[in-house]
């Protein structure tokens, strides 16, 4: 008996279904995956901060981790900045692109739309890219299996805490079970989001890393800051006592010059005097803090962000302002693409292999903004290359369009089939009574006259109509009549080619592109029939001038 096919995750691990429809990764209050964070942020010196980033580097994150979120928690630019970027990706509207346009597989890009289209997305897609910040994030997705079906219920953030990084490679993840052993991560359960600042390991890719030496210094800063302002934003107090004071009056005198600056008001005898003593260079002093303050925060927003200009007010000019924006469009877009990568190798694919088994193909997401595109100019071009033979993905034009695919029952626009009429000629003639002998015949009989030949009548003999005129002004001109729509529509699609084409090199390239699929076949048909009607005809005259 054949063994039965088993699903192998991305790091080899073996499917299991029933490990699928609990939750593994919840956290505990008393157990190993405690939600309690500590606090390594607390008297923070240089010393320490190398030690923490030491152990991270060795396998052992704890600290490293509990650090990155006390920054964001701490320092209001640093969560500014990462959450800026973190949500400009979540927020950019998904798409997805079916693999083909066979039935199937607009199947399965329909049902992933439709599950995308969750109020919750934004803010599951925003905890998964915590990968941002500390280099890499899990998240568990909780699988529905009510009515037999595999589908995603929700995504639920995991705390990095709670995992490790296999201790031979430092590469592959793993998961902290109850006990505290180090297992590899069940297939099929988690998202590992890996969206680095640098090329490296993970434990060392996340913007954190360089974020934390920049908090430390900036602490040290405000903290000086906050004691050269209470120590010289307000005048020196000096107290003068007169000669023969007790030290009563002294001590009544200190603590009037002690509390006169919270209180404003104060009592001493009338022997004794109070004077403030200002500093003149006290405002050049205290610029050193704030300048020394702003410009780690612009560190900050260049390894962030990649420019400053969207979070400082001095830009350096408009031209400036532009190619800072111009700097974070293209890392929102590196992040949406990312971000789409993750979701396909670590979400759908595993979603499609557990509803319908292995695939081909499978449908992609694509995050990111529209580009903007000339839809005229994409609509001529297609209206030149389609006829011509070029094959285009229905599913591909709808999305840029913004159309939807067509769902059964549903009522679709079609161009309107052409009003093939007879001519007017053949109207109460014999040719309404007896069919044609052949569609030669039909045309010769027919068609206007062209060029002052008159056009015989149903009811005359081939003889005769070849009599009334001179038979090859006869044949020419029922030819330029019938050959005249196949040659309209050639001309029709060269005269489009010049109307898109820049330049000379480009029609040239669509001529060589459209000659191997050029279809000739009415005109080549009406030629066929001219030659026959050609040969027919001069049998008869050879005949008619020999009897």
């Amino acid at each position: 008996m054949a063994n039965k096919p088993v699903l192998l995750d991305r790091w080899g691990q073996p499917v299991k279904r029933a490990a699928l429809t609990e939750e593994v990764a919840a956290a505990t209050l008393g157990g190993v995956r405690s939600p309690l964070s500590g606090h390594p942020g607390d008297g923070l010196n240089p010393i320490r901060l190398a030690n923490i980033l030491r152990e991270a580097d060795q396998g052992d994150p704890v600290r490293y981790l509990e650090l990155a979120e006390v920054i964001e928690e701490r320092d209001p630019h640093y969560l500014g900045v990462l959450g800026t970027r973190r949500r400009s990706v979540s927020q950019i509207e998904i798409t997805v692109e079916a693999a083909s346009d066979e039935t199937f597989d607009v199947e399965l890009a329909n049902m992933v739309r439709e599950w995308l289209d969750r109020d919750e997305l934004s803010d599951e897609l925003f905890d998964i890219l915590d990968s941002i910040g500390k280099g890499y994030s899990f998240t568990e997705i909780i699988w529905d299996t009510s009515e037999g079906q595999w589908q995603p219920s929700r995504l639920e953030w995991r705390d990095p805490r709670w995992f490790r990084f296999d201790r031979v490679n430092l590469a592959t993840p793993m998961k902290l079970d109850d006990h505290g052993q180090e297992v590899p991560l069940e297939a099929f359960k988690f998202i590992y989001a890996n969206v680095k600042a640098k090329s490296g390991l993970a434990l060392r890719s996340g913007l954190a890393r360089v974020a934390m030496w920049g908090w430390m210094f900036k602490a040290f800063t405000q903290r000086d800051w906050a004691i050269f302002s209470q120590t010289y934003g307000q005048p020196l107090r000096l107290g003068k006592w007169g000669a023969g004071a007790s030290e009563a009056d002294k001590n009544t005198l200190f603590d009037a010059v002690a509390n006169i600056a919270g209180d404003c008001a104060a009592i001493i005898p009338e022997s004794m005097s109070i004077d403030f003593v200002e500093t003149s260079n006290v405002g050049a002093s205290a610029d050193l803090y704030e300048k020394r303050a702003d410009w780690l925060d612009k560190q900050i927003s260049k390894a962030v962000l990649g420019q400053t200009a969207t979070t400082d007010a001095v830009t350096g000019g408009l031209g400036s302002g532009k190619e800072h924006r111009q700097v974070q469009e293209d890392i929102e877009r590196a992040d949406a693409n990312a971000l789409a990568a993750i979701l396909n190798r670590d979400l759908i694919r595993p979603w499609i292999q557990l509803e319908h088994g292995p695939q081909k193909r499978y449908p992609r997401l694509k995050i990111g903004r529209p580009e903007p595109e000339d839809l005229k100019q994409i609509a001529d071009a297609l209206g030149v290359l389609v006829p011509i033979g070029l094959q285009v993905s229905e599913s591909e034009i709808r999305a840029k369009f913004g159309f939807a695919d067509p769902k059964p029952g549903d009522r679709i626009l079609m161009a309107p089939k052409p009003d093939v009429t007879l001519p007017a000629a053949t109207v109460g003639t014999a040719a309404t009574e007896t069919a044609p002998q052949s569609e030669f015949e039909y045309r010769l009989n027919t068609l206007p006259p062209k060029s002052g030949v008159l056009a015989p009548q149903a009811e005359q003999s081939p003889s005769e109509a070849i009599s009334g005129a001179e038979p090859v002004d006869a044949l020419t001109a029922r030819l330029q009549e019938a050959a005249q729509p196949a040659m309209a529509e050639m001309i029709a699609q060269v005269e489009i080619m010049l109307e898109s084409a820049g330049s000379i090199e480009e029609l040239r390239e669509m001529f060589f592109a459209a000659y191997p699929n050029l279809d000739a076949s009415a005109l080549g048909n009406a030629i066929a029939d001219a030659m026959v009607a050609a040969d027919a005809g001069g049998r008869a005259l050879a005949e008619t001038t020999s009897g």
